[in-house]
């Protein structure tokens, strides 16, 4: 059977996981680095920084991922700047954001600035590692390390065996990539990596952020989606899992979160036919069930799509 391709959530996952599991994603990634830091003293994330880096700056919305403070081992401060980009397309003008967020940091804050490099894009060839100009005589460069995640593919059995949280999100970035149109072998892997996941002998608290992880990232159609809700049960049912219950609930608020996004846009396609590919992308970005009813009532008396559509704007900038 043939499923409606439904478009991955790479960007949130990987923010909430750089929050909070910072160190885990230093020592995995960039572990040189990881081990010139003091993680016995308190580091911090700069978002009121990040965001005063990105005003007025002529790269517009595109912002690094996460700013850090941490504290090196010889005491001093260090800023590590992290961007993770999913597209290849910026491969022109990629190097110099990432040259142009380093010196605004250093400049604006007279901070030293580490600026650091995911790249999760399917071109194998497109692998940035510094911005440079050079005039008679005359060299600016910047050398940034970087890490591509399809190198990943080909040590599989390494992420299978590795407890760190980011070799499942690698793992699950991995999948989601290539089953791009293909749905139903998409839900079968999401099912290999949520198993995973419990055999992993985690926390209960990283489980549950591991599960959202995945599951928002790996995003099903609604009918493959109900048939993992119920693998998910049969498995707990079978192995008495009762920890696994904080998924279930997670799963359920997902369910309701999705059953109300749909509602909204069934309703406006009952109203006014075809809805456009924007309205459906961003109502479906949405995960606040209150803004979410509000949308619902307001699709009710709308005059058109487009009046939705300047209501569901400044919500969504909200």
């Amino acid at each position: 059977m043939e499923y409606q391709p439904v478009k991955a959530d790479y960007d949130g996952p990987w923010k909430e996981a750089l929050n909070l599991y910072f160190e885990q994603f230093l020592s995995f990634f960039f572990p040189a680095i990881h081990s010139q830091i003091d993680w016995s003293q308190p580091y911090q994330s700069l978002d009121k920084e990040l965001l005063e880096l990105g005003r007025d700056s002529e790269v517009g919305t595109q912002f690094p991922d996460k700013l850090f403070e941490v504290k090196l081992i010889t005491g001093n401060v260090l800023w590590i700047l992290i961007h993770v980009e999913i597209q290849s397309q910026s491969v022109i003008d990629f190097p110099k954001r990432i040259y142009r967020y380093n010196y605004r940091a250093f400049d604006q804050y007279d901070k030293p600035v580490v600026s650091v490099a995911i790249l999760g894009d399917d071109t194998p060839t497109w692998r940035p590692t510094e911005y440079a100009f050079t005039l008679d005589g005359y060299k600016l460069k910047l050398e940034f390390p970087t890490v591509k995640l399809l190198d990943y593919q080909t040590q599989w059995e390494q992420l299978e065996s590795e407890q760190n949280p980011f070799a499942l999100m690698v793992m699950a970035h991995l999948k989601t990539q290539a089953t791009n149109r293909q749905m139903a072998e998409r839900k079968q892997w999401k099912w290999t990596l949520i198993r995973s996941l419990l055999d992993r002998g985690y926390r209960r608290e990283e489980v549950e952020n591991l599960f959202r992880f995945i599951d928002r990232m790996m995003s099903l159609p609604k009918q493959l989606e109900q048939q993992l809700r119920t693998q998910l049960i049969e498995y707990r049912e079978e192995r008495q899992m009762p920890f696994i219950s904080p998924m279930e609930e997670l799963i359920q608020e997902e369910a309701i979160l999705k059953n109300q996004r749909e509602n909204i846009l069934d309703l406006l396609q009952v109203r006014f036919g075809e809805v456009p590919q924007s309205v459906v992308e961003t109502v479906n970005r949405l995960e606040d069930m209150t803004l979410l009813k509000q949308l619902f009532r307001q699709a009710i008396s709308v005059g058109s799509v487009a009046e939705f559509e300047q209501l569901l704007n400044p919500s969504t900038d909200s």
